[in-house]
């Protein structure tokens, strides 16, 4: 049986993101729970001890009704099993994100560490408001990390602190769309434009649903009419540009990816995508100096590797270990990393990592200069 430590902990989660319980049944791995909301929660305490029959009975363990299965653990699941409760639909949160989850809820204590030192607040903003705001940061860092099932529960916090909030609702229906329950997300748009019919996010969801729905021509239409109603929406285009990469049309994606470029020009995935889109639309030479531009300003290895698994491209060769980088490269990666997400982020989470430089002659000056 799980740790009287470990089920507390695990309570106090649930207690914190205001699940509202079903069912609680505790097992030799931990605490499964179910929610009202038709999830079902299983805190695993020792990974070494779950095995491929764990997950199938967890999935299994439903009593027939339909339930989206949430596995968090401290420890890091063997990657066998990790891939199959994603396989399944399953959503994991192991490691050091089960660790943040805590710390967002104020629970460091549960870790045996130190409680964060809050905050600093706008005391001009009602404490409602506060919670409202740090409620839906949570919700927003969640989904930007691919893991729709906590976002999903933390718009719904907020929707339920503040029922007329919009940006709330267009947040549950990302969430529900990241989790493949397009027609609820597709309810859930229709209302906030009910409520606001000029809403750019609702609008942008329906445009999100038509591509779910294998209508790629209808989604990219409804963003070009955004578009021509308001050039300067960043977030519109970002969307466009990842609707044309699935369409694998180029050209459009290359226009697209140009002008997000004259604004973040440092960003090195779009460097990235722009070397494919170069390549494809003829110009393989530049294709491949943008591609070392893309390294050279930070991608790391295994998100080069990803974008090419996503886009059906012949994974790169490993490069050899690199110097490590002087101050005036690591402030380009750090540069690029703080830039906005890609738009193939909708159905990838980026992952972080060391900057990767094309090789080149090595001088001893301390400055490096671009290779040849």
């Amino acid at each position: 049986m799980a740790s009287a430590p470990f089920v507390a902990l695990a309570s106090a989660l649930v207690e914190a993101m205001g699940q509202r319980l079903d069912a609680a049944k505790p097992t030799e791995e931990g605490l499964v729970l179910r929610t009202g909301d038709g999830f079902l929660y299983a805190f695993l305490e020792d990974p070494t001890r779950v095995s491929l029959e764990t997950i199938r009975h967890l999935f299994e363990s439903g009593d027939g009704l339909p339930a989206h299965l949430v596995v968090l653990t401290p420890g890091h699941l063997p990657l066998a099993i990790s891939q199959d409760v994603v396989r399944r639909g399953g959503t994991l949160i192991e490691g050091a994100r089960f660790s943040e989850l805590a710390r967002q809820l104020g629970l460091e204590t549960y870790l045996g560490e130190e409680p964060r030192v809050p905050p600093k607040v706008d005391r001009r903003l009602l404490p409602s408001a506060q919670l409202l705001d740090a409620i839906v940061l949570r919700a927003r860092t969640w989904l930007d990390w691919g893991v729709p099932a906590l976002a999903l529960r933390f718009y719904r916090q907020a929707s339920e602190l503040k029922p007329e909030f919009l940006p709330a609702r267009t947040g549950i229906g990302r969430s529900l769309l990241a989790l493949g329950l397009v027609n609820d997300a597709d309810r859930i748009f229709d209302e906030v434009l009910a409520a606001r019919p000029e809403d750019v996010d609702g609008r942008m969801g329906k445009a999100a649903v038509l591509g779910a729905r294998a209508q790629p021509l209808k989604e990219v239409e409804l963003y070009r009419e955004l578009l021509a109603e308001d050039e300067a929406r960043t977030e519109v285009r970002a969307h466009l540009l990842a609707a044309l990469v699935d369409l694998r049309d180029w050209r459009g994606a290359r226009v697209e990816i140009e002008a997000l470029l004259s604004r973040t020009p440092e960003d090195s995935q779009l460097r990235f995508l722009h070397a494919v889109a170069l390549s494809e639309t003829g110009e393989k030479a530049l294709g491949e100096e943008e591609r070392l531009e893309a390294r050279r300003l930070g991608l790391p290895y295994e998100r080069e590797s990803a974008l090419c698994q996503h886009l059906g491209l012949p994974t790169p060769p490993r490069p050899e270990a690199t110097p490590a980088p002087t101050a005036s490269t690591a402030k380009v990666a750090v540069r690029a990393e703080r830039a906005p997400a890609t738009p193939l982020a909708r159905s990838r989470p980026t992952r972080r990592g060391p900057a990767v430089r094309s090789r080149g002659k090595r001088r001893r000056r301390s400055v490096p200069r671009k290779g040849k």
